[in-house]
């Protein structure tokens, strides 16, 4: 895996580049370093893009009961902390939602002050349930495996965070 750095260090890096599911999965685990309770993460690609494996190494990373599986069918699932004090992780899929009061009809910010919530296809849907997110996207290239991933931050959290945080990452 490999970052490109942005023009001036800040968090997050502005791209990364992902070569297999393991980087992707890994680059989870490593975003999972720096998420706490209250975070708000969209992610937006298409299928196969491998939302579903960063939700997984996020939840690794946290320490939650899994398997964590896509919630398409299901929308939402609860994975609790297994062991500590760290955070839930709420993972919710928006794919079948066609509109905002769909998103609030699923109380996703009831969980928020005491997880990570994380909503694939929440794009245009789920910006709604915090000022503070993190979006990720995730584009395919067309001639391979590999993956561009594109991390922009919104709110006050984001920005509060360190630059020596994207060390992680």
């Amino acid at each position: 895996m490999k970052i490109i750095p942005p023009n001036e260090a800040s968090f997050p890096p502005s791209r990364t580049r992902i070569a297999a599911a393991a980087d992707m999965h890994d680059l989870g685990r490593r975003l999972a370093t720096v998420l706490r309770a209250g975070d708000l993460v969209i992610l937006a690609g298409p299928l196969g893009a491998g939302k579903t494996t960063l939700v997984q190494g996020i939840g690794a990373g946290l320490g939650v009961r899994g398997p964590i599986t896509s919630p398409t069918f299901v929308i939402a699932r609860v994975h609790p902390v297994l062991d500590g004090p760290g955070p839930a992780l709420v993972h919710a899929d928006a794919y079948r939602l066609g509109s905002i009061s769909e998103v609030d009809d699923l109380d996703l910010d009831m969980d928020m002050a005491s997880a990570v919530t994380v909503v694939e296809w929440g794009s245009g849907l789920a910006e709604g349930l915090a000022e503070d997110r993190l979006e990720i996207s995730i584009e395919p290239d067309a001639d391979g495996d590999a993956r561009t991933v594109r991390l922009n931050v919104h709110g006050a959290r984001w920005h509060a965070v360190p630059a020596s945080a994207a060390d992680r990452l």
